[in-house]
């Protein structure tokens, strides 16, 4: 399990050069995660790939944990950007079910990746590593603007963050090879359907 080495906040980068700084380390950590896994990443490879001074990458990243809860809320960042409309005639929660889905594959395509990436967050606390917040705050708006919710009663936040926990349940079973790639989705469209019943705006009969 990674450990936050550091609890001073990391640096926020403000100027073109440092966002692109910032990028090339994330870039850089996603490879290098897909290609070697969390425990076996090194922090020096890490700032020698993205051509950036150690003390440079603790600036911004002061752990792994800090880093690859980064790299995850990055791609999430870029899902949303991407997210297609939901098909024609699909229910709202069918249609959260094609989102998490979708999501599912493009995080498992790379096992290793996937694997640092959900250890780092779920080991990170909300109030030492910002962008856990931001991984939870991007996916809940993501699921709510798909069910046509603009004003989200508590029920509502309740279910989403509950379905989000049992969707990282059923990808942790899946890298664990403990359930086949059919038997995830479907588990995550069954999720969907019933977890997703009692929103505020559903159909009542």
């Amino acid at each position: 399990m990674p450990r936050i080495a550091e609890a001073r906040p990391p640096a926020e980068p403000s100027s073109p050069e440092q966002h692109a700084r910032q990028s090339r380390i994330l870039r850089a950590a996603a490879h290098m995660g897909a290609e070697k896994g969390l425990e076996r990443v090194q922090m020096h490879e890490v700032a020698r790939a993205a051509g950036v001074a150690i003390g440079t990458l603790y600036r911004y990243f002061p752990s792994k944990t800090h880093l690859f809860t980064a790299v995850m809320a990055d791609l999430i960042d870029r899902f949303d950007e991407s997210l297609p409309e939901p098909r024609p005639g699909t229910s709202p929660e069918d249609a959260v079910g094609d989102v998490l889905v979708s999501a599912s594959r493009r995080l498992l395509r790379n096992p290793a990746l996937a694997t640092a990436m959900l250890q780092s967050a779920n080991a990170a606390g909300a109030t030492a590593v910002a962008d856990a917040v931001r991984i939870d705050t991007t996916f809940r708006g993501i699921i709510l603007r798909v069910l046509g919710i603009g004003e989200p009663t508590e029920q509502d936040v309740t279910l989403v963050r509950l379905l989000l926990q049992c969707w990282y349940g059923v990808l942790q079973s899946s890298l664990n090879g403990r359930a086949s790639l059919a038997g995830t989705e479907g588990d995550i469209r069954l999720a969907c359907r019933l977890l997703l019943a009692p929103r505020s705006n559903a159909a009542r009969s």
